[in-house]
């Protein structure tokens, strides 16, 4: 597997990512383009899925979002649903004139987070081939009120407080008010479930963070990709996770209902079980099965 950087703008902020290839001679390939989920870098737990797709004979144009990762952007950590749908779309047209990619031929492939993003930018777009959509985040509000479920009405109001404060400091050009993406029940934290501590750290790279600006708690209810469901026509794969604490899996399964050309793959797992062991290699496994029918390399 060939490793290539590179960088693209996206509204006037540098991006950057890496292309990878099966080998060094290949050109005119199919392309997936991909990018992590909650406050997370491409380098984050998403090599298996990476060299899979390689070894399959796909390229892979793997990302991170401004403000995170290997893209510049201040301040850092800040994460903007809105910001992050921009970066999928420039991300997408700029593969679209790599070389050796067939820009005819793309797939967006997200997972968790990105899941939805992918919804929203290929509903955007209209002229991607197909999409991959792993454990997705399809309804920002379905997702409150599943902290509200598990954590209580008062954690809710924990995050709206931070969020404001974090919101106040911004605008008078003070730094952000941190809040951690993942932590244990009881503690401050976007995910704070039993499994998300446990699922989310160990995925994260070096230049990954288990922390995010506090203002994203009042966007994220806001983010609701399944309202725009119904405008994907391309083929998509959408692999919910049925015991998901983070993503609803109820809620992905009615955005799935509205993609006219969608296929759903079910799984009685939790949401982060899907990056580790045998759910992992199944997931893999119906990813290149569908691949395989709808974008064959």
């Amino acid at each position: 597997m060939i490793e290539t950087p590179l960088e693209f703008p996206s509204k006037g902020t540098t991006c950057r990512g890496v292309l990878y290839t099966p080998d060094a001679g290949s050109s005119n390939l199919p392309c997936i383009v991909m990018a992590h989920g909650f406050g997370l870098t491409h380098a984050s737990g998403l090599a298996p899925f990476k060299e899979a797709f390689c070894k399959a004979g796909y390229a892979v144009f793997a990302f991170d979002y401004r403000h995170f990762g290997e893209s510049d952007g201040q301040p850092r950590q800040a994460l903007s649903p809105r910001k992050e749908v921009a970066d999928w779309l420039a991300a997408l047209n700029f593969a679209r004139q790599v070389e050796r990619i067939d820009g005819s031929r793309i797939c967006l492939w997200g997972t968790s987070f990105s899941g939805g993003l992918v919804i929203a930018a290929a509903a955007q777009d209209g002229n991607v081939r197909c999409i991959i959509s792993q454990c997705p985040m399809m309804d920002g509000l379905a997702s409150l009120l599943g902290v509200v479920g598990y954590a209580g009405i008062m954690q809710a109001m924990r995050l709206t407080w931070h969020g404001t404060v974090d919101w106040i400091r911004r605008g008078l050009g003070m730094s952000p008010r941190y809040i951690a993406s993942a932590g244990r029940p009881g503690e401050l934290g976007m995910m704070t479930a039993e499994d998300c501590q446990e699922g989310y750290v160990p995925l994260l790279a070096e230049n990954a963070s288990n922390y995010v600006a506090a203002g994203v708690s009042y966007t994220i209810p806001l983010f609701r990709p399944t309202r725009l469901a119904s405008k994907v026509t391309c083929p998509a794969l959408v692999l919910i996770c049925d015991h998901d604490t983070v993503a609803p899996a109820k809620a992905a399964a009615k955005a799935a209902e509205k993609m006219p050309n969608s296929e759903v793959k079910h799984y009685p797992l939790g949401h982060f079980d899907v990056y580790r062991g045998d759910a992992l290699d199944q997931s893999i496994k119906d990813q290149l099965e569908f691949l395989g029918r709808q974008l064959p390399a």
